[in-house]
């Protein structure tokens, strides 16, 4: 199964065209008012449009409700939700049914201690996605760009498929796919967001060519 590639908080319709062109396999919208990447959905479902079935268009949420969930659907209908809150299990199968979506959720990990809980998600989502654990005094999930310890990944089964983000960048992901490969773990993708950024939110256009390059690179090799 080839690598998946994941760009997220995109908010240009040149960002989009950019990713696309270079082969991303999956567009993120972050739909958290707390992030720089946050977009309104009425300026999301211009952006799906663009996107126009060139790659997955997954819709990021935090602890959403039901009322949320149902204007985000109705404007850009996603392909996929991703979870990136604290979302219990029962609530992911719920949304997971009433949509009839594939779901994602993303998990924190810091240590070793953070992974009994991966499996459990698993067994509800679609994709489970493996993210830096945010700072305490953060306002929002996510890694912040920071990496994180892949070594504590070994505890892992090698029969779960997971994306890997977290601080990743083009100069980055190479070393990690290799490693979390060669650890003999299932490494399904990558997702990337402030690694391919000027500025908090603000795509930067050759960041992307250069991530999906590094990354495709070090799928071949």
């Amino acid at each position: 199964m080839s690598l998946l590639v994941k760009i997220c908080g995109l908010r240009t319709v040149e960002s989009i065209e950019t990713a696309l062109a270079a082969g991303a396999d999956m567009i993120g919208f972050v739909f958290h008012p707390k992030s720089p990447r946050f977009i309104p959905t009425v300026l999301a479902a211009g952006l799906a449009d663009a996107v126009a079935g060139g790659a997955t268009i997954a819709a990021l949420v935090v602890d959403a409700g039901d009322a949320q969930l149902a204007e985000i659907n109705s404007a850009i209908s996603p392909d996929l939700w991703q979870f990136h809150g604290q979302e219990p299990y029962e609530r992911i199968r719920d949304v997971r049914s009433i949509y009839g979506l594939p779901v994602m959720k993303a998990v924190g990990v810091a240590e070793a201690t953070d992974l009994p809980g991966v499996a459990a998600y698993a067994r509800v989502s679609d994709r489970i996605l493996l993210d830096a654990k945010p700072p305490k005094e953060a306002a929002y999930p996510g890694g912040h760009g920071r990496v994180f310890d892949w070594a504590v990944l070994s505890a892992l089964s090698p029969d779960l498929p997971f994306l890997l983000s977290g601080g990743l960048t083009p100069e980055n992901v190479g070393a990690a796919i290799r490693t979390i490969r060669g650890m003999g773990l299932n490494l399904a993708g990558v997702d990337v967001s402030s690694g391919v950024e000027s500025a908090p939110g603000v795509k930067d256009l050759g960041k992307i060519r250069a991530f999906i390059a590094a990354a495709r690179e070090a799928e071949a090799a």
